[in-house]
């Protein structure tokens, strides 16, 4: 039976907090693998076996790398866009406008100039065109001479579009890794861990590591034939891991190594565009997993999300630093702006949210909303009240888009699936933490019913079930820079293998100060007059406020991440609070 941290069964948010890893396997790990007792406690309540945790601490592509051949037509592929590129055809990269799209053709477009040839870009607008290809794009493309497409981090579900594609005799390759089900689109290849016939294992991948592969595939078949592209393959990986960490995949298998290898290669990168972009925001290496999907990653979404779309790709593709400085000079502006959208919008949703609060599923809608927001604001309310939500902007013309985002054990992106198997939606689909659709306004009432109905059982069985994970009890004196440096060493962190999580135990708030943004910054002690200094973000929609910033201050078990903070040359423990319990 899983331990229960601090007796906690129900927090001030609602939660149990459960010992990821009991007392006694915690200690056979230490002692199996030599490891301090926090370290061993961590790894073993991530699965880590005892025998592989220095090949787990340093993962090398050698040991990790798959043979791309694992992936179902990744040869397949490889050889026609070989071909295509000898034959001097025109190959157009049609490519989603995210970071995890913008990463993945901005490899292809790399490895492609290191062998002598410029693939083309196509990115469609997010608003005019909505996701993924269409008729009308491949249409275009056709009239302009493209002789090939290949999609990157899209048309895995692009039916319509690739029947179109067929009918006018343009070969289109997938590499996608979004959700696939019946029968797959006609194209000439699709290379998708996720379609139902492929057995790779390798369906944790982000497009950005699906890419890596397949180029893997063609560098090793272009040498095969007496090519000889100018290129280290592992200079690619910082783009690879970016695109992995942004797509928020499962930082597991080689993922990890992607993401480990990767974040050395962008701190040490001579990418033009990279420190373009980190020049821009005032971040400074060595880069991690935060600034990847807070500060990059961000920058590069926004002209995909209110700009222009293909900023972000091009910034990453080019060689030209005078245009990588103009490209993320405007990305950052362009991101300002999106951040004060985003706000007033989460505060609309907010207000309409509270009004369906123990819903299953919280679907929110309102005229006007921007598309290239609403993903961001659903996970904001997913996250304030720990259920699936789905955001949903209505155009001028009637039409409906959405995005949602789920919780742990609920596959949102199947149940749009099935709404629009069901004839509710124009288009939808997903993955089990995330989807998007389009659909006719009126028909939001039915389709939120159906949603509703359809997650209702499998959502009171996650949050019944719902834990907040504890790596480790521990005293403010244990937390310190040997500590920070032992958990830098397991990481990075994101989906899949998440940031540790420590709680302390009967600790009084000695100070508390609310900050811009609805943070709140304090300092807690124990009865031993140790302090433990740090911030709650987003305090208010994590409901923590109330009891962080009440008059008659108490006592409180506390559970959060310890991160490092620098600042003017120095560096000190923050701690980022995340729940608390009254002792």
């Amino acid at each position: 039976m899983a331990q229960i941290c601090l007796d906690v069964t129900c927090s001030i948010r609602g939660r149990r907090w459960t010992m990821r890893c009991d007392d006694k396997a915690a200690d056979d790990f230490a002692r199996a693998a030599n490891l301090p007792r926090i370290e061993a406690a961590i790894l073993a309540g991530r699965g880590i076996a005892a025998e592989h945790v220095q090949s787990f601490l340093a993962p090398t592509l050698r040991d990790t790398l798959p043979n791309p051949s694992v992936l179902q037509d990744s040869d397949k592929a490889a050889g026609r866009i070989l071909d295509g590129i000898k034959r001097g055809e025109t190959i157009w990269i049609f490519s989603d406008y995210d970071v995890d799209g913008g990463t993945s053709a901005a490899q292809l477009i790399r490895w492609g100039r290191a062998i002598g040839y410029e693939f083309q870009l196509y990115i469609p607008d997010r608003v005019k065109e909505g996701y993924g290809p269409s008729r009308a794009a491949f249409e275009s493309l056709k009239a302009q001479g493209a002789d090939l497409i290949v999609t990157l981090d899209c048309g895995a579900a692009a039916h319509g579009a690739l029947e179109a594609a067929h009918e006018i005799d343009l070969p289109v390759i997938v590499v996608d890794h979004h959700l696939m089900d019946g029968n797959p689109p006609p194209a000439f290849a699709i290379m998708n861990p996720n379609r139902v016939d492929d057995s790779s294992g390798l369906e944790h991948l982000a497009a950005a590591g699906v890419t890596f592969m397949l180029i893997v595939a063609l560098h090793r078949l272009a040498k095969a034939k007496g090519m000889h592209p100018d290129i280290d393959l592992k200079s690619l990986l910082g783009l690879t891991a970016l695109g992995t960490i942004c797509d928020v995949v499962p930082l597991t298998g080689v993922n990890r190594t992607f993401v480990r290898q990767g974040l050395k290669v962008l701190t040490h990168t001579d990418h033009v565009g990279i420190k373009a972009l980190a020049d821009i925001a005032k971040a400074e290496p060595p880069f991690t997993a935060y600034h990847c999907g807070f500060v990059l990653g961000p920058r590069i979404n926004a002209g995909g999300r209110i700009g222009r779309a293909d900023m972000g790709a091009e910034l990453l593709a080019t060689e030209n630093a005078q245009l990588a400085y103009a490209h993320a000079a405007e990305l950052d502006r362009v991101n300002a702006e999106r951040r004060t959208m985003q706000a007033n919008m989460l505060d609309e949703a907010m207000t309409e949210a509270e009004k369906q609060r123990g819903q299953a599923v919280i679907i929110v809608s309102m005229d006007g909303w921007h598309p290239g927001i609403i993903g961001i604001v659903a996970g904001r309310l997913k996250d304030r009240f720990d259920t699936p939500a789905i955001v949903i902007g209505i155009d001028e013309d009637g039409e409906a888009k959405g995005s949602g985002r789920s919780i742990r054990r609920v596959n949102l992106g199947g149940a749009i699936s099935a709404a629009k198997a069901a004839g509710l939606l124009k288009s939808g689909g997903g993955h089990a933490m995330a989807g998007g659709l389009t659909m006719e306004a009126n028909k939001l009432s039915d389709f939120a019913g159906f949603i509703n109905d359809y997650l209702s059982e499998d959502v009171a069985q996650a949050r019944a079930n719902q834990s907040t994970y504890i790596d480790a009890l521990l005293s403010p004196m244990a937390a310190n820079m040997d500590l920070l440096e032992m958990i830098d060493r397991i990481g990075p962190f994101g989906a899949g293998h998440p940031q540790p999580c420590f709680a302390f135990a009967d600790m009084r708030l000695n100070y508390a100060e609310r900050l811009k943004g609805n943070h709140v910054r304090f300092s807690f002690e124990d009865r031993a007059g140790q302090v433990l200094s740090g911030i709650c973000f987003g305090a208010d929609e994590k409901g923590l406020s109330d009891g962080l910033l009440a008059p008659n201050r108490g006592h409180f078990h506390i559970i959060g991440q310890l991160k490092p903070n620098h600042w003017q040359g120095r560096t000190r423990i923050d701690f980022h609070l995340t729940d608390m319990s009254p002792a």
